[in-house]
């Protein structure tokens, strides 16, 4: 898909004649469907369409209120992104106690690094809520004395506030299904650890434990299986023979931010997309450090190292080694 197209998306309880009145409704405005993605989960329904408004007979306006009036009728909730409009992008930064990620992502707003409002904060723990006060931003704590959050609240904030990204700025916590489902490829988190390798709790244990000689942090985009989702950003650092949990922490904290105030330039941006679960790249990429610095580069190997075919007999790879 294109950054020409308008995104749709349509969220609510599971009912019969939900495709067929959004649907209905596109053609008789002369919009043109180019993609459309639905899937139900648990009584869920989700729709997320690309259209081609190029041709239509109504304003942007009339549109949006058309399909807001339509979702009021059929009890969902209807959201509509033009490309290239006014609309700015806003985010839900979710936090527990670590601040560095926030105090990056906010600055990064600020200086227009990351092209986007930030709606909100909410933390399982109200730790950080002084440093969102700071910056004019609200905050909220939607957890209870035990850290544990409470999900129907957080659905409300991200529908009142019309959320486009969640970015979890260090949120230890795992969401339920349902909300990930909401947002499918709409919510960004940072792992300390170059996944796929140690996923879960502890990475900077699991990885000193497994005497790694580098380790790093990986931005991606969430899914329901913990961890693994498309990859966007990652950074590396080399692990000490000496380090320590502690040290492994100070050289990661850092790479966490950088990757992940990257990451969220890179969706708010329209230049990253998710395709067969892995992220694709709109463009060369050429404005965006996705992986090593330039330095890290340069010290690259840039010549082959097997050996080359001698006359008509050719090499051929093992694949154990693979």
């Amino acid at each position: 898909m294109t950054g020409d197209l308008t995104e749709i998306t349509v969220v609510g309880d599971d009912d019969t004649g939900l495709v067929a009145g959004v649907t209905q409704l596109l053609f008789e405005r002369a919009v043109n469907i180019e993609d459309v993605d639905q899937a139900v989960r648990d009584g869920v329904f989700r729709m997320t369409t690309r259209v081609d408004c190029s041709e239509m007979v109504c304003t942007r306006e009339k549109l949006r209120a058309d399909l807001q009036e339509l979702g009021e009728d059929l009890g969902v909730d209807v959201r509509v992104r033009f490309p290239g409009g006014e609309d700015v992008p806003q985010l839900a930064l979710l936090v527990t106690k670590e601040s560095h990620c926030l105090e990056a992502l906010l600055s990064a707003v600020d200086d227009g690094t990351v092209e986007a409002e930030v709606a909100f904060v909410a933390g399982n723990h109200d730790d950080l809520e002084p440093l969102a006060a700071e910056r004019g931003v609200p905050f909220y704590d939607v957890g209870d004395d035990t850290g544990s959050h409470d999900e129907a609240r957080l659905l409300d904030l991200l529908d009142e506030y019309g959320v486009d990204l969640v970015v979890l700025a260090r949120f230890m916590r795992i969401l339920s299904p349902e909300v990930v489902f909401r947002y499918e490829r709409r919510i960004v988190n940072v792992h300390p650890s170059l996944l796929p390798a140690f996923p879960g709790a502890q990475s900077y244990r699991q990885a000193l434990e497994a005497g790694v000689r580098v380790a790093g942090v990986t931005a991606h985009y969430v899914t329901t299986d913990l961890d693994q989702g498309p990859i966007i950003t990652q950074r590396a650092f080399d692990v000490p023979a000496d380090a320590t949990v502690a040290d492994l922490k100070a050289r990661g904290q850092p790479l966490e931010a950088e990757a992940l105030v990257e990451a969220v330039r890179l969706h708010c941006n329209e230049d990253v997309a998710v395709h067969r679960g892995r992220t694709e790249l709109r463009g060369d990429g050429a404005d965006y450090q996705l992986g090593l610095s330039a330095g890290q580069r340069a010290d690259n190997p840039d010549a082959p190292v097997d050996r080359a075919p001698v006359g008509d007999r050719e090499v051929v790879e093992n694949p154990a080694d693979d």
